[in-house]
């Protein structure tokens, strides 16, 4: 048998509209009462008719995140940030993932707003017009995180991903590296992970360097596109002396390669990653990467959110998280 708001009320002897105002936290309710109610609820296992709560306060408690590649090993750190803020606030998270398909995006916004959701995390394959046109049209709260649209529009946490490769580039310039290859995203796309292309192009045109394409593979951000790289500038005859790689997934695959060509890291390839995802630091060599504090990502980004929802007003409508190069065994 369902417990009922009336059970509630009798249990906690209280009248139904207290139980009421206690579910939908409105401060009217004293502590010594409020803990009645929870202590009530709690006993009789009560759970409230998300639905129907829904229709008449216009709130679902619950937030969508969007995340394009659930194999990688970043976003679930992300999540995981966002997540257990959400958690603090009493939120439910639903979990999207758009297999870096802008199509399948453009499905799931939709789906969030037939669910009612109270607002949404965006983690980007492509942030093209089109998205944001819908993200309007759908009229969804929205954090991105990760990355920021042309205009700025929409609330974003970020590292400066131009920034970012542009140290690892001009890092590996200074150990002496003159040959260096970028393996990466597809530059024709508003995302972060193509941003990082021009720190790269940024740092060797700084020091008189022209970039030569025969260096330069774009793809995804996986593994086979480290593999794909590396026979691509292989093929065409190249010989660098270090490559920048836009994730740390990438740059394993990319060392994988290296060395099955006779090719020895860092001996005579210095190879950089990006993101400072767990593996990086149990692989073999140890990556040297960009690293980005996934965890305060997600959580900040949750803050954010939350915050737009309840209509309060945000410190920073665009918060850049500082990125760190972290040393290993992976560059000499």
């Amino acid at each position: 048998m369902s417990v009922s708001i009336k059970d509630v009320a009798k249990e906690a002897g209280v009248s139904i509209a207290t139980v009421s105002r206690v579910l939908n936290d409105i401060d009217v309710v004293n502590e010594e009462t409020k803990k009645k109610v929870l202590d009530a609820i709690k006993k009789l296992g009560y759970r409230p008719n998300i639905v129907a709560r829904s229709l008449k306060t216009q709130r679902t408690k619950t937030i969508g995140i969007l995340i394009p590649d659930i194999s990688s090993q970043f976003y679930p750190e992300v999540v995981r940030g966002a997540e257990d803020v959400s958690n603090i606030y009493d939120y439910n998270v639903i979990l999207c993932n758009s297999d870096v398909d802008v199509e399948k995006e453009k499905e799931y916004l939709k789906v969030l707003k037939e669910k009612m959701v109270d607002g949404v995390l965006y983690m980007s394959s492509s942030l093209d017009d089109e998205i944001l046109d819908l993200i309007n049209e759908l009229d969804l709260k929205t954090v991105l995180v990760e990355t920021k649209d042309k205009e700025g529009s929409l609330p974003s946490v970020t590292v400066d991903n131009v920034q970012a490769i542009y140290d690892a580039t001009n890092y590996i310039l200074d150990k002496g590296a003159n040959k260096v290859a970028y393996i990466g995203k597809r530059r024709d796309v508003n995302t972060a992970w193509s941003a990082r292309y021009l720190g790269y192009e940024k740092a060797l045109q700084e020091r008189g360097i022209e970039v030569d394409e025969n260096y330069v593979f774009c793809d995804t951000l996986r593994v086979k596109t480290g593999h794909e790289g590396v026979m691509s500038i292989l093929e065409k005859g190249g010989k660098p002396d270090a490559i920048i790689c836009a994730s740390d997934e990438i740059a394993m695959g990319a060392i994988n390669t290296l060395r099955e060509n006779g090719i020895k890291v860092p001996e005579e390839v210095s190879v950089i990653g990006f993101s400072n995802i767990y593996a990086a630091d149990i692989f073999y060599p140890k990556l040297t990467t960009i690293a980005q504090p996934m965890y305060d990502m997600g959580s900040i980004a949750m803050r954010m959110l939350i915050k737009i929802i309840n209509q309060k007003p945000l410190d920073e409508g665009h918060v850049v998280l500082q990125h760190n190069l972290i040393e290993r065994e992976s560059s000499r």
